[in-house]
C-alpha cells in the first residue's frame, strides 16, 4: 500500500546519503576531481537516481553548501538573543568564539568552503557565479547589527565604527585565517606552534579594535581568555 510519509522519508534519507558521500569525497581531494558516478557508487545509488535528486554537479555542490552552513547558522543565531543580560562586547566575543569553534569541531567544512569557492568561480553561465559567503551570512548581518546597536547603547562597542564595516572585516578575516589553518597552509616554527592559540590571538586583536575600554573590562565568565591580557602588552 502506498505510504506518502514513508516515501518522503525514504527520499530524504537517500538525498542525505548522496550529500554525505559527496561531501566526504570532495574534502578528500577536490570537487573537480570527483565524478558523479563516483558519488553514486559511494552513496549506494544508481547514477540515474542521483540525477533525479540533483540535475547536475553544481546543483549537488550548492545543495551541500546550503545544508552544511544551515546547521552552523542555527548555532550562530543564538548569539543575537539568547542572553539578554549580555553586553554588546560579550555578544561580539561570543560571535568570534563561535567562529573559532568551526576550526575545533568542523575543519572539513572549512576545507569544503575553500573548494566550493574555487569550484563556483570556475563555472560559466547559468547564473552560478555567486558570492559563496552569501550562503552562510543570510540573516547573520541583521543579528550582528542588533549586537552592535546594543554595544553602542551600553558603551562597550566603539561608536565611531559602523556595524557593516565591523561585520565584514571580522567575518572575512576570521574565516580566511580559519580556512588557512584548516587546510594546513601554515608556517611551522621549529619549536612547534599552537594553532588554536594563534587563532585566539586574532580574536583578541579584533576585540581590541572594536570594543571600548569598558567592554574590555567586562567580567566575561564565559570567555575568560586573552583579550584582557593582550591589552596589558600593547
Amino acid at each position: 500500500m502506498h505510504n506518502p510519509k514513508k516515501d518522503a522519508a525514504d527520499m530524504a534519507e537517500k538525498r542525505r546519503r548522496i550529500q554525505d558521500a559527496a561531501f566526504s569525497l570532495f574534502v578528500q581531494g577536490s570537487i573537480e576531481s570527483v565524478s558523479l558516478e563516483k558519488v553514486a557508487r559511494a552513496s549506494g545509488v544508481g547514477i540515474a537516481t542521483l540525477y533525479r535528486y540533483f540535475g547536475s554537479k553544481p546543483d549537488l555542490v550548492m545543495a551541500i553548501s546550503v545544508e552544511q552552513w544551515r546547521g552552523v547558522m542555527q548555532n550562530f543565531a543564538s548569539f543575537g538573543g539568547g542572553r539578554e543580560d549580555w553586553t554588546g562586547a560579550q555578544r561580539f566575543v561570543y560571535f568570534l568564539d563561535s567562529l573559532l569553534m568551526l576550526y575545533r569541531n568542523n575543519r572539513n567544512l572549512l576545507r569544503f568552503n575553500q573548494l566550493f569557492n574555487i569550484y563556483m568561480q570556475g563555472l560559466d553561465g547559468n547564473g552560478r557565479r555567486i558570492d559563496a559567503y552569501s550562503l552562510m551570512i543570510d540573516g547573520l548581518g541583521e543579528i550582528f547589527q542588533k549586537t552592535w546597536e546594543k554595544g553602542y547603547a551600553d558603551g562597550t562597542i566603539r561608536p565611531d565604527i559602523p556595524w557593516e564595516y565591523a561585520f565584514s572585516t571580522s567575518l572575512h578575516l576570521m574565516l580566511a585565517a580559519l580556512t588557512r589553518y584548516a587546510v594546513g597552509l601554515l608556517y611551522r616554527m621549529p619549536s612547534g606552534s599552537d594553532p588554536e592559540a594563534e587563532l585566539r590571538a586574532l580574536r583578541d586583536m579584533l576585540m581590541m579594535r572594536y570594543t571600548t575600554p569598558l567592554g574590555r573590562q567586562q567580567d566575561c565568565a564565559e570567555y575568560p581568555n586573552s583579550f584582557h591580557e593582550i591589552e596589558q602588552v600593547i
